[in-house]
């Protein structure tokens, strides 16, 4: 199983049933070091499967930024379900939570490299 941590449209129980064809559970957490920003999506199976063309996306910020969310536990399928899901905006990359659980999340795509540096350097 995967861990990803979300802070979106994924704890959505009508996109999870969208991406994952079920409803996942959800474990509320905290990803430290990063912040939150707004991203227009244009796909448009996104923004039907969301209902919305304005999602949060998560950019390094300082070592006390808190971005609350939480972890779903996915498995090998579901988890390339969500990388369908997320549009190029998006990257995945390993990071820890707060209480120091490993964890996927979705980071700007642009700030991808500096993302994995950062949550390298915290480990």
């Amino acid at each position: 199983m995967h861990r990803l941590f979300s802070y979106g449209t994924l704890r959505d129980p009508a996109v999870q049933q969208g991406v994952f064809g079920r409803d996942v559970v959800t474990v509320d957490a905290a990803l430290r070091g990063f912040r939150l920003g707004w991203v227009t999506i244009t796909d448009p199976g996104v923004i039907a499967m969301s209902g919305t063309d304005r999602h949060r996306i998560v950019r390094p910020g300082d070592p006390s930024d808190v971005v609350d969310g939480a972890y779903l536990e996915l498995t090998d399928d579901e988890l390339r379900a969500a990388d369908d899901y997320e549009v190029d905006d998006y990257v995945r990359v390993a990071a820890a939570l707060a209480s120091g659980e490993r964890v996927w999340v979705y980071v700007a795509a642009t700030d991808a490299a500096h993302a994995a540096t950062t949550t390298a350097d915290r480990e």
